[in-house]
C-alpha cells in the first residue's frame, strides 16, 4: 500500500508531502482536514529562516495584515506519535503543539503543522548540541524534583536558612544525576548524523514534536518561502497563502 500524498497549492508554488503510515493518528487527521477544506486559504503565519515554515491556523483565513496568529485551533489535540526513525531533517512535516508546561504529554495541535528547513551541522556542532540537550535533560529533572519540595524551599528562604538550601540543592542534584543514569541519554544515531551533516534540519526538536510526513516535491518552494521578509513576530510581511490542499488519490 502506497503512502498517501497531499498537494499544497500555495501562492509561491506547489508543495507535495507524503504522510507516514506509522503515524496513523496524525495521518488520518491531516487527510480529514484536507478533505474538509480546513487548510484552504490559510497562511504560512510563522516563518523563520534556517528553521521552519508553519501553517494551519484557521484564524489566518480572514486575519488582518496586523493580526497576531498562531493560537487558532480546531478544539482538540492528537496524542504524540514519536518514532525514532522519523527525524527533523530538512523537508520533514511535523505537528506544532503547546509547550511542555501546559502540555506535558506533548500532544499535537489538531491542525497546525510546520515544515522543517533547518541548517546543516558539522559533526562537532552535533556533539556540542548533544551535550547541551543532555544538560537540559538534567535541568528538567532537577526542576521537577525541586517543584515537589517547593514548600520546604519557601520555608528555608523565609527563615534565611542558606545552609539548608545549599544542602537541599546538593541532595536534589545527586538525585537528578541518579535518575539520569536510568534514562536513555540524548545521543544522535548514525542516521541522524548523516542527515543533519548533509541535508540539514532541526535536530533539537527530535523526540519532542511528532514528525508525520515529509516533502517529496517542492523543496524549492519551501526555500523561497523561508527567505521572505517577516515582521518581529515572524509573520511574513506579504501573505503567503495555501490556496488549496488536495489529497492525491
Amino acid at each position: 500500500m502506497e503512502e498517501t500524498t497531499v498537494r499544497l497549492e500555495t501562492t509561491m508554488g506547489d508543495i507535495t508531502v507524503k504522510l507516514y503510515d506509522e503515524t496513523p493518528g496524525h495521518r488520518d487527521n491531516f487527510i480529514k482536514l484536507v478533505k474538509e477544506g480546513m487548510y484552504d486559504n490559510t497562511l504560512f503565519h510563522r516563518v523563520i529562516k534556517n528553521f521552519m515554515i508553519q501553517a494551519g491556523d484557521p484564524e489566518s483565513k480572514t486575519a488582518s495584515d496586523t493580526a497576531s496568529l498562531g493560537s487558532g485551533d480546531v478544539g482538540y489535540t492528537i496524542p504524540a506519535e514519536f518514532n525514532p526513525k522519523f527525524i527533523h531533517k530538512k523537508g520533514a512535516l511535523a505537528a506544532a503543539r503547546q509547550g511542555d508546561e501546559v502540555n506535558p504529554k506533548k500532544e499535537s495541535s489538531g491542525c497546525q503543522f510546520y515544515i522543517v528547513t533547518g541548517q546543516v551541522f558539522s559533526e562537532e556542532q552535533l556533539l556540542d548540541l548533544e551535550q547541551r540537550m543532555r544538560d537540559a535533560q538534567l535541568t528538567a529533572i532537577f526542576n521537577s524534583l525541586a517543584q515537589k519540595r517547593i514548600k520546604d524551599i519557601y520555608k528555608m528562604r523565609r527563615a534565611g536558612d542558606n545552609d539548608g538550601l545549599m544542602a537541599l540543592q546538593d541532595e536534589l542534584e545527586n538525585q537528578a544525576r541518579e535518575i539520569m543514569k536510568e534514562e536513555t541519554p540524548v545521543a544522535f544515531t548514525p542516521e541522524q548524523v548523516k542527515a543533519y551533516t548533509t541535508i540539514g534540519g532541526a535536530p533539537h526538536l527530535d523526540g519532542a514534536y511528532t514528525v508525520f510526513g515529509e516533502v517529496t516535491e517542492g523543496m524549492d518552494v519551501i526555500d523561497r518561502i523561508q527567505k521572505v521578509k517577516t515582521n518581529k513576530k515572524d509573520r511574513p510581511v506579504e501573505n503567503i497563502r495555501i490556496l488549496k490542499a488536495v489529497v492525491e488519490e
